[in-house]
């Protein structure tokens, strides 16, 4: 009977999803580090099923290279969505080349070491991605709206796999200093799976993925909003004005530094004026305008919630109907029936939140 070893299924799952990735029509320039990632993970799948599957004893030179490539390239993915200089773009290059050239350097000299490098190594760059998120969603400029609070959770829980990875490095150093390296097989096979997990992530970053189904949470009280000066009223003047002529929050790909573009601002200036004058981040401020959108569709038309949900701006129903019931407290259908019942019975309305007063129906 063939034996098929499990990382080989996590390789061809990957490579489904790297299919599906490439040919989604998104703009492949961005995603391209996500690409690299989906296709690094798919080829050290194989690997590791060659090796612990079927004995191919000279892949141990191999595996522990690649490794050392995949924290950098999960780095390079998640700055590649805050924009980066050519400095920044030249520094995090050189840092992918330069942790695989390391290892390989220690295979010649001093191979007992391999694994505690791999440890700081997935360590340390975990810790470099925890820094980033701290920053918090808005920094994500090239992340799409609709998507940048899930590309923030999605960096966090990057950061904590890179962890776990680094806790079975560890583990396998132990075993072999131990055991003699008796479970290093069922160790390295289970730390494959965390690569799926990665990847997961990295595709729900770019809106691949349809959002889970979950209990709608209240929205997270902000801090009190700074005093906005005369530049920050003169930058919500600028952008509710190109908000109202061009309708940029139906664009579904719309994200921070596309809208920075189209103002001619500098992005932080754009999200720190919002911040100060308004109390919300950027996605939560454009969230509100399409939910607005929707509402005077919900209204005006006889158009199905799916079709009001894509022209607002929404890519899923999910995300769509939590953030309705996030602004309006209602969902789209309760908030269309309440809309026929005053029609029926004007005596028994429920009073409608202003639909230009963003702070108070984001704070809902």
């Amino acid at each position: 009977m063939l034996f098929i070893p499990l990382p080989f299924v996590v390789a061809l799952l990957l490579m489904v999803m790297f299919i599906v990735f490439f040919r989604s029509g998104d703009d492949v320039r961005t995603n391209r580090a996500f690409l690299a990632l989906i296709a690094l993970c798919a080829v050290q799948s194989v690997l590791v099923g060659l090796r612990w599957g079927y004995g191919v004893s000279a892949l141990r030179y191999v595996l522990p290279v690649l490794a050392a490539c995949l924290p950098p390239l999960v780095y390079i993915a998640f700055r590649g969505l805050m924009g980066v200089g050519e400095e920044s773009r030249r520094a995090m290059l050189a840092s992918l080349f330069l942790s695989p050239l390391f290892i390989v350097f220690l295979e010649m000299v001093f191979p007992v070491a391999i694994d505690l490098a791999l440890i700081v190594i997935f360590v340390g760059h975990a810790v470099a991605l925890l820094l980033l998120a701290r920053k918090g969603p808005d920094e994500l400029d090239e992340a799409q709206f609709a998507s940048v609070a899930s590309a923030h959770r999605a960096l966090i829980i990057a950061a904590i796999a890179l962890c776990v990875s680094s806790l079975f490095d560890l583990l396998v150093f132990l075993d072999f200093a131990w055991a003699h390296g008796e479970n290093v097989g069922a160790l390295v096979s289970n730390a494959n799976l965390l690569g799926l997990l990665l990847i997961g992530l990295m595709a729900a970053l770019a809106g691949k993925s349809k959002a889970p189904q979950m209990a709608v949470e209240p929205a997270a009280e902000l801090p009190p909003p700074a005093k906005p000066s005369e530049q920050d009223r003169d930058v919500i003047e600028r952008l509710d004005r190109v908000m109202e002529t061009q309708t940029l929050y139906r664009d579904e790909n719309l994200n921070l530094s596309r809208l920075a573009r189209r103002l001619g601002l500098p992005s932080r200036q754009i999200s720190g004026a919002i911040n100060r004058s308004l109390g919300v981040n950027v996605s939560q401020y454009v969230n509100q305008l399409r939910i607005r959108e929707a509402c005077r569709l919900l209204e005006e038309t006889e158009q199905s919630v799916t079709a009001i949900m894509f022209s607002s701006g929404f890519q899923t129903k999910s995300n769509f109907n939590r953030e309705f019931r996030r602004v309006t407290g209602m969902s789209p259908i309760d908030w269309r029936e309440r809309q026929v019942w005053k029609l029926v019975s004007p005596n028994k309305t429920a009073t409608r939140p202003a639909p230009d007063d963003r702070l108070k129906m984001v704070g809902k």
